[in-house]
C-alpha cells in the first residue's frame, strides 16, 4: 500500500519477522585480585610461580626427595624428574654406593634440583 507522499506501508495484520535473541552474555565478574603477598594465577603456569616469578614443574619435590632417599641405588628420584641421563649413572654406580644418592635426595628436598625444563620442583 502507498501512501500519498509516496512512501510504502505495510499491509494490515503484518507482523515482521522475529529475530534471534541477542547472543549470551555471561554475568559480570569483577577481576581476581590475589590477597597480598600471593601472585596472580598466570596461565602458563598451572601450578603457580615461585618468588622469582618462574613456573613451578609439574613435578614434586618431596616424592622426588623421599624416592631418591628410599630408592636412590637406581636413580629413582632422577627418573621422576625426567633427569635419564643423571639416573643412568647412578643406577651403574649404584647411586655412588650410596652417598651420592643421599646426596641427592637432599639437594632436591631442600629446593635446589629443578625439571629438565629449568622449571624448579613444586611442594
Amino acid at each position: 500500500m502507498s501512501t500519498p507522499d509516496g512512501t510504502e506501508q505495510p499491509p494490515p495484520g503484518y507482523q515482521p519477522p522475529a529475530y534471534p535473541p541477542p547472543p549470551y552474555q555471561p554475568p559480570y565478574q569483577p577481576p581476581y585480585y590475589a590477597p597480598p603477598g600471593y601472585q596472580q594465577p598466570q596461565p602458563g603456569a598451572p601450578f603457580g610461580v615461585d618468588m622469582y616469578g618462574r613456573p613451578y614443574s609439574d613435578k614434586n619435590k618431596i616424592v622426588a626427595g623421599v624416592l631418591q632417599l628410599a630408592f636412590g641405588t637406581v636413580g629413582a628420584g632422577r627418573w621422576y624428574t625426567g633427569h635419564y641421563g643423571i639416573a643412568i649413572a647412578q643406577l651403574l654406580t649404584c647411586g655412588g654406593l650410596g652417598v651420592w644418592a643421599i646426596i641427592d635426595g637432599i639437594l632436591m628436598l631442600v629446593d635446589k634440583v629443578t625439571d629438565p625444563q629449568g622449571r624448579p620442583l613444586r611442594g
